[in-house]
């Protein structure tokens, strides 16, 4: 394997978006371009329905056409791509693809390149000739598009691929769209995933009378992927969500095979018109650009987020009524302001929870000396083991888990997280909780927001703590996932997952399935599980196949490094000779339509963008990978595991979509402390 820089063609003129100036498409075309389009596309009558068809289209404004493409050039395409294109895996967050680099960079490629892509050249200026240009306008009424500044790659998604909801608002982006290269032999069938699928908003009005575009957690539009089928819509900031559904894998249980099953399409933007065309309009492009996906991930309308984080006192946190145990917090009103000490009646509480060999002096001196080093700790078997028995009892063989589903809420919007959750919202347990009968909301409602539990973890880690915040979570197989997020505020704060997922098949640390049936009742500590696999492509007689055994069903919960300093502009390291590689422009933004998902970079100089992430220590073609993939902690998904972080300013937080390969959902606890001070006396420095 080798690395290829990402960087323009030595000669190139880049204008200020970073990619290669070259004369518009009108200017290229000499003859028309219409013989490259289905004959009856231009015809006014077809026009005038494809327009009224889009007007009057939801959830937003959006067309389908089948058939754009004359079909033989379009095959041919599809076999230039597939003999002789190199694609790059790509996995963060949101999406999981593989791709190739912008072909708005066809024309500086060596003459032995690119002439082995002559029909995708001429497809390529088809799209963004004037003709065709025109008739967008026509059918959409978005408004004048760029001949010049053309924006689109190959994106193939494999068995487990995926791109979540955003809304494709970045820049100078007028109209998105896709065309898709699937088998032209093998109709697509609309059970093996991969549709474009569109969210429906709502409307949300805040304090000020200001209303938001709000989406629904759930998509209310799908469109299958064909052979030769366009699809096309508007950006437009705070509407336009879409996600790509997963590609499913063949059921081995139907006795099905792959049989080179991928979704393959060029996809790309046509956008606002460039300085010297037709239709310019100065500051337009400076004034969309304050509108991109990133902003509002950020949190523009954060106030209409659910959950919304609500905070409770341990010291007023309430427990059941056990021999040896009080009504309230402590013991006495001492204990209440001693909380450097577990009493007799904590001890005694706790140990109706937690395995006994963490409440022993020397296992938490342990911990808090592996605490003050790392500020991570990652705990195995952390529930006692008949507490556990109980939990795991509960749980039982039902799809819901411990519960029914009608007792979770849904998290919202979509572009931020969707996954199931209990919250409390009071220090008053629920009597089932309260009477042992229901282990699930007895460590959601009374272990965890307890003052006694409060005062272990500050022993562990050393550190001051007031409240706490709890989400019992849910995240299904193939649906839910947690985006990437910072943590903004100026202090860190201490964060816990504790992971109470007891499917099989989940990869766990050095590549070993976690299972219930193997985890022993030991209690150790153990450190972070940086097991993150990746995957690679290629192509065998025009099939495109996985060259890695996947095991990744996502689930994991990850923590990454924030922005310090800028990336080198460097293709990833994937990337091989074995075909024509694609330059990616130096400046140009990723071609999935999520944007710059975080420029997530590690407090040591990292050589590629860490967001497209292997797994720490993983090789790749043979070669051991010693770079800082600006992984700080990871965490997969497992049956009795408690991670701790204390988390600064700035670290990037998620968990990764649920595959439906998955054998089951991911459950989970998951809380955070405000950090006060600590008890000891060195710095409060978290993860970042």
């Amino acid at each position: 394997m080798s690395k290829r820089k990402a960087s323009a063609v030595e000669g190139d003129d880049i204008d200020q978006n970073g990619h290669a100036k070259r004369p518009s498409t009108e200017t290229n075309n000499g003859n028309s371009m219409l013989d490259r389009f289905t004959p009856t596309l231009f015809d006014p009558a077809l026009v005038q329905k494809y327009a009224t068809d889009y007007a009057t289209s939801d959830p937003y404004k959006h067309l389908v056409v089948l058939n754009l493409i004359n079909d033989v050039l379009l095959r041919s395409v599809r076999t230039e791509i597939l003999d002789n294109i190199h694609f790059t895996p790509k996995e963060t967050d949101i999406y999981k693809i593989h791709q190739s680099g912008d072909l708005a960079n066809l024309d500086g490629l060596d003459p032995t390149a690119l002439a082995k892509l002559p029909s995708l050249l001429k497809l390529r200026d088809a799209l963004y000739g004037a003709e065709f240009r025109k008739w967008v306008q026509d059918v959409s009424g978005a408004g004048a598009l760029s001949g010049r500044k053309t924006d689109m790659a190959v994106n193939v998604y494999l068995p487990g691929g995926h791109l979540l909801c955003h809304d494709d608002v970045i820049g100078s982006r007028r109209v998105s769209y896709i065309l898709y290269l699937t088998d032209p032999e093998r109709p697509w069938k609309p059970e093996w995933g991969g549709a474009l699928r569109l969210y429906a908003t709502e409307s949300k009005v805040d304090a000020d009378g200001k209303t938001f575009k709000v989406p629904k957690s759930k998509w209310s539009r799908v469109i299958p992927p064909a052979w030769n089928q366009l699809s096309f819509f508007a950006v437009q900031p705070g509407e336009s969500f879409h996600d790509v559904e997963e590609v499913y894998h063949p059921s081995e249980d139907a006795g099905e095979v792959d049989g080179g099953r991928f979704r393959m399409a060029i996809s790309g933007w046509f956008h606002i018109p460039q300085e010297g065309e037709e239709g310019f309009e100065l500051g337009l492009e400076e004034s969309m650009a304050k509108q991109s996906s990133l902003q509002q991930l950020q949190g523009k309308a954060d106030q209409f987020d659910e959950p919304r984080a609500t905070w409770l006192d341990p010291a007023k946190a309430r427990r059941p009524n056990l021999r040896t145990a009080p009504q309230h917090g402590a013991s006495t009103k001492g204990e209440l302001e001693d909380e450097a000490v577990l009493s007799e009646t904590d001890l005694d509480f706790l140990l109706q929870y937690m395995t006994p060999n963490y409440l022993t002096p020397d296992t938490v001196d342990e911990l808090s000396d592996l605490f003050a080093d790392e500020s991570t700790l990652q705990l195995t078997d952390f529930l006692s083991p008949k507490f556990a028995t109980k939990l795991l009892t509960q749980f039982g063989g039902s799809p819901n888990g411990p519960l029914p589903e009608s007792e979770y809420d849904t998290s919202r919007p979509p572009y931020k997280y969707r996954y199931q959750y209990l919250q409390p919202t009071t220090t008053t347990p629920p009597i089932s909780a309260a009477s042992g009968r229901d282990p699930y909301r007895a460590l959601t409602y009374v272990l965890l927001p307890s003052l006694a539990f409060r005062k272990w973890l500050g022993m562990v880690t050393g550190l001051g703590l007031e409240r706490t915040s709890i989400l019992a979570r849910r995240f299904r197989r193939g649906l839910d996932y947690q985006l990437a997020q910072s943590y903004e505020s100026e202090e860190p704060q201490l964060e816990y997952t504790l992971c109470i997922t007891p499917m099989l098949g989940w990869v766990g640390e050095e590549g070993e399935e976690t299972s219930v049936g193997n985890i022993g009742v030991g209690g150790d500590a153990v450190g972070a599980a940086d097991s993150v696999p990746g995957s690679d492509a290629r192509t065998n007689n025009g099939v495109m196949t996985n060259s890695t055994d996947e095991d990744n069903v996502g689930g994991y919960e990850l923590y990454m490094a924030g922005d310090d300093e800028e990336n080198d502009d460097e293709d990833d390291p994937t990337a091989s000779d074995d075909g024509v590689n694609i330059p990616a422009n130096p400046l140009s933004r990723p071609h999935t339509g999520a944007g710059d998902r975080r420029s997530a970079n590690t407090r040591r100089k990292t050589t590629h963008d860490p967001a497209v992430y292997r797994a720490a220590g993983s090789s790749v073609g043979g070669e051991d990978e010693d770079e800082d993939d600006g992984i700080l902690f990871s965490n997969p998904a497992g049956w009795n595991t408690m991670s701790i972080v204390l988390r600064d300013r700035g670290t990037m937080r998620f968990v990764k979509y649920v595959s439906r390969r998955a054998r089951g959902d991911r459950w989970d606890v998951t809380g955070a402390y405000e950090v006060t001070g600590e008890d000891g006396g060195s710095d409060t420095e978290g993860v970042a």
